[in-house]
């Protein structure tokens, strides 16, 4: 695990970004290719692989994760109109980035299963 990850440099600010929130756990930001009109990333800016590798001490920030995304949603505007949260995990499961992240993806009606 020593090389970063983009999305780590983008939590060390050594890349842009076009960041919507921040704290101390997390921040979220625009997807630079967006799946929908609004695809927004979440990211723990400690690094955990994916969700399979996770382990009990990262039980908080996992929560807080998807608390984020509640905040997020309403600070957007559209938590009311709906919105999908996916977690990607392995090849199979479509992660392209060794890195925990969780995707929002809202501004149209979201279609069943996914794909």
């Amino acid at each position: 695990m020593s090389d970063k990850t983009i999305f780590q440099m983008i939590a060390d600010r050594e890349i842009p970004a076009d960041i919507v929130y921040e704290d101390d756990l997390c921040l979220c930001f625009r997807d630079i290719n967006p799946q929908a009109p609004i695809h927004l990333l979440i990211v723990p800016k400690k690094r955990i692989i994916r969700i399979a590798e996770a382990e009990a001490c990262d039980q908080n920030t996992l929560g807080h994760l998807l608390l984020t995304a509640q905040k997020v949603a309403q600070q957007e505007g559209f938590a009311d109109s709906g919105f999908r949260t996916v977690i990607n995990n392995g090849a199979d499961g479509g992660e392209e980035v060794p890195h925990l992240h969780l995707h929002i993806l809202a501004g149209r009606k979201l279609t069943w299963p996914p794909g």
